[in-house]
């Protein structure tokens, strides 16, 4: 499994941006198929934030995240930039691809300078936890309870090894 940039995988835009929205569509007012997709494309044309890293097996599409200016709009009073968009196919799950995942995407904010990062979840606050994210507040979006959690890029860098899955520049 390696990392490497939306950009160079355009061909996986539309199935990526049927997961994301078959996965949160009903969390978003408006948020329609041709939108995640317009969101991926945009992101396919730039490396900073915001951007979308991609779990690649050979030219095989795992999973992915996005690092974004703003996540949920109605979230968005409490800050920017988020982490967002995390998922991994189901039949490729439990092989360590969320956390190569988000090991890469706040390795990647903390290259672009990012002073705290955030994300929300519906159900995985254990996992983001286990990887150095603290709570920041429990709310809801659309009548769904989430936890919202924050993680400093520079601090969680400096006290973990280098990803072994870097983001492939050549």
């Amino acid at each position: 499994m390696r990392i490497d940039r939306i950009g160079r995988h355009p061909q996986h835009i539309p199935a990526l941006a049927a997961w994301h929205h078959a996965e949160w569509g009903a969390l978003y007012d408006d948020w329609t198929l041709d939108a995640a997709a317009s969101e991926l494309d945009d992101h396919a044309t730039r490396t900073s934030l915001p951007t979308t890293l991609l779990l690649m097996d050979g030219e095989d599409l795992l999973g992915s995240v996005s690092l974004l200016i703003e996540d949920a709009p109605a979230l968005q009073d409490r800050g920017s930039p988020w982490l967002g968009s995390l998922f991994v196919l189901p039949a490729a799950r439990g092989r360590g691809g969320g956390r190569i995942l988000v090991d890469a995407a706040v390795a990647h904010a903390a290259r672009e300078g990012v002073a705290l990062l955030r994300l929300f979840t519906l159900w995985h606050e254990d996992f983001y936890a286990s990887l150095g994210w603290q709570v920041e507040e429990r709310t809801s979006l659309h009548g769904t309870p989430v936890v919202i959690m924050s993680i400093v890029p520079a601090e969680r860098v400096a006290h973990t090894e280098p990803p072994p899955h870097r983001v492939d520049d050549a």
